[in-house]
């Protein structure tokens, strides 16, 4: 009975009137409106002629601009189905999040294991992710698991690797520069000016034989970096390992400063004790 509960609720992500509405809202609405918003360019759409079948498409996650640019640089044929998936703590707490999530991303909530449950809103279905794959639904998942605060990318968690593994799926690595410039963390109001921003799909990756998920994490994360460096060398664009050397200074000037306040204050300390 529980079974069969989840397969109907599961249903809405492979439904082909849900996916005909949602491409008609990306194509009429979304990709219009972001494609004016910015300049957007696109690379590497060759290396997906040949994939067929479910799949997990995977990227470095640098701002809100990035599931809408992805839905928009892959072929129709690919993002149909697409479901994206989504912090429940963040998307789906509130239903003005949680319904455009639906609409325009086909999303479904992750739980990313804050304790708080999010008001009336949903946590992750235990095996949705694998579920989807087993019914043909390809997934959109960043393994950074948060969108960068600063432009460097964090460390991949090993759950899509591992995801990859067991259901036997490629994983197809896009790589999205600019997409932090034109839009950081901190930033309320969106992009001006049309910034520049390119999206680069690789080539489908597939697991070792005998890798583990932590050591093809690794690979799938090296790929994402260096589709974006080589891409922003080309472009002029600031690279995913300046953005990281930048936070490395920063972190550094920081602690020299609160080892310097630190001092002062237990020199004065000794000077009153005297």
């Amino acid at each position: 009975m529980a079974a069969a509960k989840d397969k109907d609720l599961r249903g809405r992500y492979s439904s082909k009137v849900s996916a005909t509405t949602r491409q008609a809202a990306q194509l009429l609405l979304l990709k219009p409106t972001l494609w004016r918003l910015l300049r957007v360019h696109v690379h590497g759409a060759s290396n997906v002629d040949a994939l067929e079948g479910p799949f997990v498409v995977f990227s470095n996650h640098s701002s809100h601009l990035d599931a809408p640019l992805i839905f928009g640089a892959l072929p129709q044929r690919l993002s149909r189905f697409l479901a994206t998936g989504a912090a429940s703590d963040f998307f789906y707490d509130k239903w003005w999040k949680s319904g455009p999530m639906s609409l325009f991303f086909n999303g479904f909530p992750v739980d990313r294991g804050k304790e708080k449950e999010p008001k009336g809103g949903k946590r992750q279905q235990r095996g949705m992710s694998a579920s989807l794959l087993v019914d043909g639904v390809p997934l959109l998942i960043f393994p950074e698991g948060t969108r960068s605060r600063n432009g460097a990318m964090s460390p991949f968690k090993p759950g899509v690797a591992a995801l990859c593994i067991s259901r036997g799926v490629p994983a197809l690595p896009i790589a999205l520069v600019g997409a932090y410039a034109a839009w950081p963390s901190q930033q309320k109001h969106l992009p001006r000016g049309r910034p520049e921003v390119h999206v680069v799909i690789g080539r489908p990756m597939h697991p070792l034989p005998g890798e583990i998920a932590h050591e093809f994490s690794e690979r799938m994360r090296r790929q994402v970096l260096e589709l974006h460096d080589a891409t922003a060398r080309a472009y002029g664009a600031k690279t995913l390992a300046e953005y990281a050397h930048t936070v490395a200074l920063e972190k550094a000037v920081k602690t020299q400063i609160t080892e310097l306040a630190d001092d002062a204050k237990h020199r004065a300390n000794k000077q009153e004790d005297r």
